[in-house]
């Protein structure tokens, strides 16, 4: 079946990658007391630089998160936000209750924290927090997920990869590898991305980062730094064309 690219191309416009770069994809959050909070991004320079915040829409000053490079943002059903990002060798998946989060200063986390290895910084802890191995061997592997974050069905994480499976994977290996997770069955699929090839790319400076599935033809697709909008087999690990072709 004939996959409309124009279609993808709206629907990547929107998708959500990573912070700083992508802060304008972030979701709109409407807390359960109707709260409604709002994104900001502070600059490439000064000690809040290429930090993202997120506070009530009538006074973004005041932050109830922080976040730092590589985190994305997330909606969990029933006004919880979720949030996904990098931790050492694994991923990690948090989730916070918009109207528990607790204001804070900026003079709380201006200097060190852009500098810091942390992604997440909040004056109120998570409802919910697990972390996976970013080396899962290919395939379906059941996880323990938080009864908090059952509701959502699927989100697609972009990550770098060295399953431990093949250490010395050589030429027919994968630089990255997305992984599906389904967190309302318990179980996260991962699909090594077998046209980047760890001997042609270099992930530091070509990297997928963003992913989504389209709901029309079960595809995935996504872009990245220096990497073309992209369409993926059925397979979902090898590559069929660019979205920018016709």
């Amino acid at each position: 079946m004939a996959v409309a690219r124009e279609r993808l191309r709206e629907q990547l416009a929107s998708t959500i990658g990573p912070a700083p770069w992508y802060w304008k994809t972030f979701p709109a959050i409407t807390s359960s007391s109707g709260q409604r909070l709002v994104w900001t991004y502070h600059g490439e320079s000064g000690p809040l630089g290429y930090l993202v915040s997120l506070g009530l829409e009538q006074e973004p000053e005041r932050p109830r998160l922080a976040l730092n490079t590589y985190s994305r943002p997330f909606l969990v059903p029933r006004a919880q936000l979720g949030i996904w990002c990098p931790e050492g060798r694994n991923l990690r998946l948090t989730c916070f209750d918009p109207d528990q989060l607790k204001a804070f200063d900026f003079a709380e986390i201006a200097g060190w924290f852009k500098q810091s290895s942390e992604r997440i910084y909040a004056a109120t802890p998570p409802v919910a927090d697990f972390e996976v191995p970013a080396a899962l061997a290919p395939g379906v592997s059941k996880i323990e997920v938080p009864l908090e974050m059952q509701t959502l069905e699927e989100l697609i994480v972009p990550t770098s990869y060295v399953p431990t499976s093949y250490a010395a994977q050589g030429d027919d290996g994968a630089a990255m590898a997305l992984f599906v997770f389904y967190l309302h069955a318990g179980l996260v699929e991962v699909l090594p991305q077998k046209w980047l090839a760890p001997n042609k790319t270099d992930v530091a400076k070509q990297w997928i980062t963003r992913a989504a599935r389209d709901p029309e033809s079960h595809r995935i697709f996504g872009d990245g730094i220096k990497m073309r909008g992209f369409l993926l087999n059925e397979d979902g690990c090898s590559l069929e064309g660019w979205l920018d072709e016709s």
